[in-house]
């Protein structure tokens, strides 16, 4: 005879009242706001509307990291990943406009703090991320891009690929290299103002030719003799790769969190679909076979969400948790690919059409396994810490 073991008061709980306010708060906004702008312009690969940008912000979401000195929400890594769950499950884009506020990963001064962090936190001044390279992807230390020491300037020279959003943020975050005879602490870190929806002279910039994570432009930038201050410097000059390296444990449960929205988005689209679609003279809700899958995707869910929430408290308690973070990237990221394409699979020859949504999610979860460090790089961030390099 088993023993019903006493419920104890003083066990954490991961979705308290407030955070479940805030979860719901995400959802009721998404399904209002973000899915009926993500279902008319992702098919005609439009951009993230003005006015939704500036709905997000009116809800708070930009400033959810920063702290109430500086106007923002004052709470953790794992409200953002609840809110980026829910925003992914509308439009992974959406979810990816979290990122430019927030602060960006950090790294400002004081004063670049007070006098910034207000509007980031209001959504009037959100940031690019301008780091990878065609030769410099997850090899961040081989960045070739040069920042050099003119005066009382910086002259940057070189090119950048992958920076989404570099168009319409209000500033950028630029890695160039400062110390050609330095791998790893001969890059630093810039910070670019700029006129929002336009480029300022010396960068030029083409859009990336992709076949999802539609709403924005992603650019591969040039840089020619452009200029900026001496001190434009974030940090210490050299400490690049380090600030760089240090905000990839946030990042990567943000994007676990939006691959778990991509997957949740494909497991209620095909619920739905499930009850409606009738084969053989009844819905194909009554066939086992769909019903156990659907069964299984759900548990998938669950199961990558539980690790992220582990890992999202791990960060906001200070804890190092490399290791987890990077199971966590790649559980919630193969997961979302398998279980999107499996919500293709249930909806037939119809999931293979942009008449159902399902094929958005399936395309978007694809990038997840990409972006934040591929999958391969979390297997050997994992095998390292396990074996030894």
């Amino acid at each position: 005879m088993t023993h019903k073991p006493t419920a104890r008061e003083d066990v954490p709980v991961y979705l308290t009242e407030d955070r479940l306010a805030i979860r719901d708060l995400a959802r009721e906004f998404t399904a209002r706001e973000v899915l009926p702008v993500a279902n008319r312009l992702d098919p005609e690969k439009g951009d993230i509307p003005d006015e939704l940008r500036q709905k997000m912000a009116d809800m708070g979401f930009f400033g959810i990291m920063i702290d109430e000195e500086h106007g923002g929400l004052g709470l953790g890594v794992f409200e953002y990943c609840l809110v980026a769950e829910e925003l992914a499950r509308g439009w992974l884009s959406v979810s990816g406009l979290l990122a430019r506020g927030n602060g960006m990963g950090g790294g400002f001064t004081a004063e670049q703090e007070a006098r910034l962090l207000p509007r980031v936190a209001r959504g009037e001044w959100l940031g690019a991320y301008s780091l990878s390279e065609a030769e410099a992807g997850s090899d961040v230390a081989n960045i070739s891009c040069r920042a050099v020491r003119d005066g009382d300037a910086w002259v940057i020279n070189g090119t950048k690929m992958w920076c989404t959003y570099a168009d319409q943020a209000d500033y950028l975050v630029l890695f160039a290299r400062t110390d050609p005879d330095k791998p790893h602490r001969g890059i630093s870190t810039f910070l670019v103002e700029k006129e929002r929806g336009s480029f300022p002279a010396g960068i030029t910039g083409t859009p990336v030719r992709k076949i999802g994570y539609f709403g924005w432009q992603t650019w591969e930038l040039s840089f020619d003799d452009f200029r900026i201050p001496a001190d434009a410097l974030l940090g210490e000059e050299g400490r690049g790769f380090y600030m760089a390296v240090s905000g990839l444990e946030v990042g990567r449960a943000h994007t676990a969190a939006r691959a778990i929205g991509l997957a949740r988005a494909a497991l209620e689209d095909s619920i739905a679909y499930v009850a409606t679609r009738e084969q053989f003279g009844r819905p194909i809700g009554e066939f086992q076979y769909l019903r156990f899958e659907i069964a299984k995707m759900a548990a998938d869910i669950e199961a990558a969400r539980q690790l992220m929430y582990s890992v999202a408290t791990a960060i906001d308690s200070g804890r190092r948790c490399s290791l987890e973070a990077a199971m966590c990237k790649l559980v919630a990221t193969e997961m979302a690919e398998r279980v999107t394409s499996q919500g293709v699979q249930i909806h037939g020859g119809a999931g293979y059409t942009t008449d159902f949504q399902v094929e958005r999610h399936w395309r978007d979860a694809r990038l997840t396994r990409i972006f934040e460090g591929t999958s391969e790089i979390q297997m050997r961030i994992i095998s390292d810490e396990l074996l030894g390099r």
